[in-house]
């Protein structure tokens, strides 16, 4: 049976990580993932995420692309032109396949995230 998956505010705790130490660029923040729905391929993820303020180093392979929407908080995607692009409360965006920069917690964020992987 398919089943509809809602969003709901999480009500336990979520799996807790911190970005890698040769990725981390400022601080050391705390991250907090609500895995609430993966296809049963593994092409697709989706969830809640938090992230206390810091900046670390991001690569998506190729065949990676994440939309997400910010529920609250402040991000920046910085690119390796020198640019970067924020995203708030209330915005979504999209991180392509292939992108290199850096991800900055602004201001303490929450969001929904949708990952979409192709093999190969």
């Amino acid at each position: 049976m398919t089943v509809i998956v809602r969003f709901d505010a999480p009500t336990g705790a979520g799996t807790i990580d911190h970005p890698r130490p040769d990725r981390l660029e400022q601080g050391n923040p705390r991250r907090e993932t609500w895995a609430l729905y993966e296809s049963a391929d593994g092409v697709m993820s989706s969830g809640i995420w938090a992230c206390e303020v810091g900046r670390w180093r991001i690569v998506f392979p190729p065949g990676k692309h994440e939309y997400f929407f910010v529920l609250e908080g402040l991000v920046r995607l910085h690119d390796q032109d020198g640019g970067y692009t924020e995203v708030a409360a209330g915005q979504g965006a999209v991180i392509p396949g292939g992108f290199e920069g850096a991800f900055e917690v602004v201001a303490p964020v929450r969001k929904h995230f949708v990952v979409v992987t192709h093999p190969g």
